[in-house]
């Protein structure tokens, strides 16, 4: 794993609708390696390498969940929205980085225990329980933010025994194995292009924008999904485990992917000795949905990368896992054009 070009990713703000930082370094590691670059009218990155074959998009998005300011207040705290979607209780003692005229470090501020009442320190907290302190006056706070300003978490990328540990790995990891498959590929007849996309965490919509101009035979989201294997949840909850291998998507509630696909996924896997698991979600959903359903619609399925503590600041993985992945979606992007029951006739309604 590069640690360095993943630490990145994970650093770089990026909320949804605000995507240009970190739409930048993806460019930067994207545009060696295929033959065009553009930016389509919503802001999704399309990193084209030409083939001769079927139409293949990959698809990791690359927007983060975060706040936007919504009212400064008189003292001078900040009340914001959520983009995307927050465990309150998760917020508590976190820092965040307030986008303004300038970046402005945070902290997310709410009663102190000393001052709760026995009700309240009963009750589940809520978003509006939460403000956010950028400790200056409110004259200055409101030379530097407005409404409508966005706010992402403070955290980096850490070792945490073989495993690391970060912000934003959903879905910094997936533009991480995009990049480094597409780094990896080798002959392939598919003529591929690589979407880094924008606002997933607010409804899939730089995917459906991206698909609908592409128009794509085959489909392949990357993304991470749940591994809630931690105590206490019984094994058949576990979704995937870290450690077992890039995750093969089965279904979630957004999609269920064609058999060809999960059964191309696996052979490719097991012929190239790639540590992978099938991946089968109750809840929660990806791009898929939208590479499989937008304009005329394609054959999609979805690598995933198995993920602990998903939406909270201490999101956890296993090098490993990613390196998986990588090799996967090399070897889709490789195999692809052999899929059964392509359909490529008419791309057009």
């Amino acid at each position: 794993m590069n640690f360095a070009l993943l630490s990145e990713l994970c650093r770089t703000p990026g909320a949804p609708g605000h995507e240009e930082q970190i739409r930048a370094v993806v460019d930067r590691e994207l545009r060696p390696l295929v033959d065009e670059v553009w930016v389509d009218p919503l802001g999704s990155l399309v990193a084209h390498k030409r083939g001769d074959g079927p139409r293949l998009m990959l698809c990791a998005h690359m927007d983060e969940i975060s706040f936007m300011v919504q009212h400064i207040e008189d003292s001078g705290y900040l009340r914001v929205i959520p983009l995307g979607g927050f465990d309150p209780k998760t917020l508590t003692a976190q820092r965040v980085i307030v986008h303004g005229r300038e970046d402005l470090l945070g902290v997310m501020g709410t009663t102190a225990v000393h001052l709760m009442s026995e009700e309240d320190r009963k009750r589940p907290p809520k978003l509006e329980d939460y403000y956010i302190d950028i400790g200056l006056p409110v004259d200055r706070v409101r030379d530097l933010v407005r409404p409508g300003d966005v706010v992402t978490r403070e955290r980096d990328l850490s070792q945490l025994g073989d495993l690391v540990t970060s912000k934003s790995l959903d879905n910094r990891a997936g533009l991480y194995v995009m990049i480094e498959a597409i780094r990896a590929l080798g002959a392939h007849e598919c003529d591929v292009y690589a979407v880094a996309a924008v606002q997933e965490e607010v409804g899939l919509r730089g995917a459906r924008v991206a698909a609908s101009r592409i128009t794509p035979h085959i489909g392949l989201a990357i993304d991470i999904t749940l591994a809630n294997d931690g105590p206490g949840i019984p094994s058949h909850q576990h979704v995937s485990q870290v450690g077992g291998g890039a995750a093969i998507k089965v279904y979630d509630t957004s999609v269920i992917v064609p058999t060809e696909v999960v059964e191309h996924l696996v052979s490719i896997a097991e012929r190239r000795d790639i540590a992978h698991q099938l991946e089968v979600m109750p809840r929660g959903g990806t791009d898929t949905r939208e590479l499989q359903l937008s304009g005329v619609g394609s054959i999609a399925g979805c690598v995933s990368i198995p993920t602990r503590y998903v939406h909270q600041s201490v999101e956890t993985l296993d090098p490993r896992d990613l390196d998986s992945a990588v090799a996967l979606v090399a070897a889709f992007c490789e195999t692809a054009h052999e899929l059964p029951n392509l359909h490529l006739g008419p791309t057009s309604a």
